[in-house]
């Protein structure tokens, strides 16, 4: 049973109110322009009142500068800032470029890149309680930022961790092989496997508003300590395999000798004969080494 992470009522991404940043970062840099040509002015002054309040307006108009100007920030392509004030989730800014916004916030980066996640080779028992390497690799990226940095302690680790537990999960909901007809298999059903793999850690990685684009098996091996008698079992499921089609293939070889034969009018066969030319021709059609001429001298009764 696929165990899922889905956490109603949380949090949920919404766009961060921001400006741009280019007029922003203007009109701070003229205020520190005009809050130091205050401090000039008040400098060369004699008066000491009017010199006092215009040096104390030029430092708090540059103060004044500064921190609004902190409200800016860089975003590139494939990044997102998630924005917060006082505690509170105030929205992330996904668009490129200088924006501004409430330099009292707080604005963590987080990365929107496609991101891949190798597990190391895993070690587990599949349906049948044979032991079995695998291992997979898992694309991903974050789509709401919000619930990775609110819903989970760290989006990346928990990926890492949720990857490895579908993986062993669906290692142990299936076979290496399938023994019966048409039952699926690690093996034979790779297509079939990956998709399932790919519902499950949808389901398991949701609750980090993450994304799984791709999900596939890179390592898929019988663990070291049976490899040498399953690979004897397959060889040996090969053999009867192609044994199979031989004998078909001779049976449908034999038959249409037999009524070419019939139809010719060739040679009048009994069912004695017939049985001995079936006999014959299934030895030579069917046998792993070339036939050995044989001079028969007399007849099939003598």
């Amino acid at each position: 049973m696929t165990n899922t992470f889905a956490t109603p009522g949380g949090v949920r991404e919404f766009t961060a109110r921001s400006v741009g940043g280019g007029l922003a970062l203007l009109l701070g840099l003229a205020g520190i322009a005009a809050g130091a040509g205050l401090i000039a002015t008040g400098a060369v002054l004699t008066a000491t009142a009017s010199k006092a309040s215009l040096i104390a307006g030029g430092i708090l108009l540059i103060l004044a500068s500064i921190v609004a100007m902190s409200g800016l920030n860089t975003v590139a392509p494939g990044e997102a800032r998630v924005v917060q004030l006082f505690g509170r989730y105030r929205g992330t800014i996904r668009t490129d470029g200088l924006r501004w916004v409430n330099p009292l916030t707080s604005r963590e980066k987080i990365s929107t890149r496609v991101r891949n996640h190798e597990t190391a080779v895993l070690k587990v028992n599949d349906a049948y309680g044979n032991p079995i390497e695998l291992a997979a690799v898992v694309v991903w990226r974050v789509e709401d930022t919000a619930r990775a940095v609110f819903e989970v302690e760290d989006f990346t680790e928990f990926v890492e961790t949720q990857t490895e537990a579908a993986v062993r999960h669906i290692a142990i909901e299936y076979p290496y092989d399938a023994h019966e007809e048409g039952g699926l298999s690690l093996r034979g059903n790779a297509e079939e496997i990956t998709e399932k793999l790919a519902v499950e850690l949808h389901a398991r990685v949701e609750a980090a508003g993450v994304h799984i684009i791709e999900s596939r098996f890179t390592h898929l091996a019988y663990a070291p300590e049976i490899a040498s008698a399953m690979l004897q079992r397959q060889q040996a499921g090969a053999v009867v395999a192609a044994r199979k089609q031989i004998v078909e293939g001779a049976v449908g070889m034999v038959e249409l000798a037999l009524t070419r034969l019939a139809e010719e009018e060739i040679v009048d066969l009994d069912s004695e004969r017939k049985a001995a030319m079936v006999s014959n021709l299934m030895v030579v059609l069917c046998g792993d080494r070339a036939a050995q001429p044989v001079l028969n001298t007399g007849t099939l009764y003598q």
